[in-house]
């Protein structure tokens, strides 16, 4: 059974849907069908969100002590 569904999105948002959609050979509802049947129940590992550079830094500056004030100093350094 299919639910018509309305969503409030920005103009060039929705322009932008329906070129990409056409240029795909789908609809707009298609696509968003699509996506929303990507969607998993189940919630995805911590890392799968991060990149592989990223996931190789996570846990690089454990037990350092730096805070806020640090990396205030770093950025008046650096542009200032």
């Amino acid at each position: 059974m299919q639910t018509k569904l309305t969503l409030r999105i920005d103009d060039e948002l929705i322009r932008r849907a329906k070129s990409f959609a056409k240029k795909a050979g789908k609809s707009v509802s298609q696509m968003v069908a699509d996506y929303f049947a990507s969607i998993e129940d189940k919630p995805q590992e911590a890392n799968a969100e991060f990149t592989p550079v990223v996931r190789s830094l996570k846990g690089a500056l454990r037990g350092a002590n730096i805070d806020f004030k640090d990396y205030r100093k770093h950025l008046e350094e650096k542009y200032l």
